[in-house]
């Protein structure tokens, strides 16, 4: 039985890694640290980058249905964001404040516009909660290893986040490039995910393996931790910290693959 986060769970979970997200970089003995996972920011950078992000769901989430996203006019306020830790965290905090306050107000089925129009997922504010939490959860995670205490996304988080990372980033009617394949995803929590590339795109399935099922049908496979899982498909941590079997090339061409180009 796959576990769906509630829009209720989605809010308050936000509010837990963006507490953990603050902490960290309280923590951090220099906000000119240069970031693990993007050398080309420092924490201040990363900081301000992330909250510009979490401005931006919010006005997408505000404008409603629409075409495209709201112009940077709507958002863009805090680019002169204090280099004083105290104000840089408190402006983060405001951030989220009114993201929550924002999501809040217009619940979990106000229609918006969304970049993942090819996917399963919704055109909601439902999805853009979903994607504000794992995005907050994995750019906890790389504060976390810049200041030397990378800690694993919670399992609960973890589990809905790769099933995220494919139903919403992965799943597409845009057609594969390449020869047709299928990759299966195992979670040790014990949730499976199968992947089929085609020319009809990638579709999704959960997967309930059975004892002695003849896994010839499968071209690749990765078995982790949900949060080894989440890291691995935002490119934190390499293929090799996983168990995997079968056609390694299958994941580096996805790993490159864009379907909007």
């Amino acid at each position: 039985m796959y576990e769906v986060l509630t829009f209720v769970d989605q809010l308050r979970l936000i509010n837990e890694r963006s507490a953990a997200f603050r902490a960290a970089v309280a923590a951090a003995p220099d906000l000119d640290a240069q970031m693990r996972t993007h050398p080309e920011r420092t924490l201040f950078d990363h900081v301000r980058h992330v909250g510009m992000g979490r401005r931006k769901a919010a006005a997408i989430v505000t404008a409603g249905p629409a075409d495209a996203p709201p112009d940077e006019s709507a958002w863009g306020g805090g680019m002169d964001t204090s280099r004083e830790r105290e104000e840089l965290l408190a402006w983060w905090v405001e951030s989220i404040d009114h993201l929550e306050s924002v999501l809040r107000e217009a619940g979990p089925d106000r229609g918006c516009w969304t970049w993942w129009a090819d996917s399963p997922s919704p055109q909601t504010s439902g999805a853009w909660a979903r994607r504000q939490l794992h995005e907050i959860a994995v750019h906890t995670y790389d504060v976390q290893l810049t200041v030397g205490s990378p800690q694993p996304i919670p399992r609960r988080i973890a589990l809905d986040g790769f099933d995220d990372c494919q139903y919403t980033l992965c799943a597409t009617t845009v057609a594969w490039p390449h020869d047709p394949a299928i990759v299966d995803y195992h979670a040790t929590e014990g949730r499976s995910w199968r992947l089929r590339l085609s020319h009809d795109g990638a579709q999704v399935t959960h997967r309930k393996p059975t004892a002695g099922e003849d896994l010839d049908t499968t071209d690749a496979s990765a078995r982790g931790t949900a949060s080894d899982l989440v890291l691995f498909f935002y490119g934190r941590i390499p293929l090799e910290s996983l168990e995997f079997d079968g056609d390694r090339r299958i994941f580096d061409q996805l790993a490159v693959w864009d379907p909007s180009v």
